[in-house]
């Protein structure tokens, strides 16, 4: 037969055996009861890669879409974007078709038709949408008309814009942007001689970008 000390030895394994199972379901009861954590959703992500097209007018004078000088703007941009808390920096390479926008000048008319860029974008995003400015270089082609002489040629100048692009599903966004273009000591060649003029630009655009 068992002592009486073996007795309680047992006694008091079965016990603690016992209370570990009681504390063992009740941490499984409390662990499954738990309440779900809030789940918050993703916010848009600008940061990585783009690409995207562009359309709209380009103004020789201030933006006056009733001008007959004005031109069509249409043209293809890809970039990259690297987001910071709520800053966003980047860069982007833009070319666009400049159809019709006429620049007089002594002696008869110069017309832009081709134009590439290279800018820096930077901005403050507000949710999924993106205010930003841009600055950069820009290089046109000019043709000489209507009195002028000489072939096309390309100059380049700078670009100064700001806009506001806004976020949606997919990797998609859409923006409007303005750009400024300074091209200096433009020549223009005509029956009254050689002259050099500083051609300012104004294009008016909107466009649609889609991150990768």
């Amino acid at each position: 037969m068992l002592s009486r000390k073996a007795l309680v030895l047992v006694a008091v394994i079965a016990a603690l055996a016992m209370c570990g199972a009681r504390l063992a379901r009740a941490g499984d009861y409390y662990g499954y009861n738990k309440a779900p954590a809030y789940y918050v959703p993703p916010v848009f992500a600008w940061s990585g890669f783009y690409v995207g097209a562009h359309g709209g007018l380009s103004f020789t004078g201030m933006p006056n879409p009733f001008a007959g000088r004005n031109g069509l703007a249409a043209g293809l941009q890809a970039g990259y974007m690297y987001q910071m808390g709520v800053a966003v920096l980047g860069a982007e390479i833009e070319g666009s078709y400049l159809g019709g926008t006429e620049h007089r000048v002594f002696g008869g008319t110069l017309e832009e038709t081709w134009r590439g860029a290279l800018k820096a974008r930077g901005g403050l995003t507000f949710g999924q949408t993106l205010l930003y400015g841009t600055a950069g270089l820009a290089v046109t082609k000019f043709a000489p008309t209507d009195g002028l002489s000489g072939s096309s040629s390309w100059k380049s100048g700078y670009l100064l814009g700001g806009g506001i692009e806004q976020g949606f599903g997919g990797g998609l966004s859409a923006r409007v942007e303005y750009n400024y273009i300074n091209t200096p000591d433009v020549k223009s060649t005509s029956a009254f001689g050689a002259r050099r003029t500083d051609i300012n630009s104004h294009v008016l655009k909107a466009g649609i970008n889609y991150r990768f």
